[in-house]
C-alpha cells in the first residue's frame, strides 16, 4: 500500500483511506458483521485511516468503528468529526454546532464511543456561522485534539 505524509511533520498514512460513513447509515440496511469484516481485511491490506463521524448513525458508526478496531488501535490512524448534530430519535433532524462546550461534548462522547483516549485526526464537519471559528479551534486545542 502506497502512504502519504500529512502536513510537513505530519503521520504517514495509508494512500487509500477507508470512510465508514455508509456502514451505518444513508445507504439502505447495516450490516455490522459485514462491516467489521470490511474494517479488519483493509487493514490486513495495510489501509491505516479510517474515518468516521458522530453524525452517522447518529453515534452508531463510532461504536461499530470502536468494535471494529478493538485490539488493534496501533494500526489505525483514526479520524472522527464533529459539527452536525442529529436527533437519534429523528436523524432527518439536523443543525449546525461548533460552541466550546459542545466541542468538548462531542470529543468526550466521541471517545467514549470509538473506546480509545485520542483521535489521529479530530475536524469540524461543518463550520457553524453562529460561533466564531476562534472559539471552536480554541475549544479543540483546550481538549488536546
Amino acid at each position: 500500500m502506497q502512504t502519504r505524509t500529512l502536513g510537513p511533520n505530519g503521520p504517514t498514512v495509508s494512500a487509500l483511506g477507508l470512510g465508514c460513513m455508509g456502514m451505518s447509515d444513508f445507504y439502505g440496511a447495516r450490516d455490522d458483521a459485514e462491516s467489521i469484516r470490511t474494517i479488519h481485511r483493509a487493514l490486513e491490506l495495510g489501509v491505516t485511516l479510517l474515518d468516521t463521524a458522530d453524525m452517522y448513525g447518529p453515534y452508531t458508526n463510532e461504536q461499530l468503528v470502536g468494535r471494529a478496531i478493538a485490539g488493534r488501535r496501533d494500526s489505525v490512524f483514526l479520524a472522527t468529526k464533529f459539527g452536525f448534530v442529529r436527533d437519534p430519535d429523528n436523524p432527518r433532524a439536523r443543525s449546525v454546532r461548533g460552541t466550546p462546550d459542545y466541542v468538548r461534548t462531542a470529543i468526550d462522547g466521541s471517545l467514549e464511543r470509538l473506546g480509545v483516549d485520542h483521535v489521529d485526526l479530530y475536524y469540524q464537519h461543518r463550520v457553524d456561522p453562529a460561533t466564531p471559528i476562534e472559539e471552536t479551534v480554541g475549544a479543540m486545542a483546550e481538549h488536546g485534539s
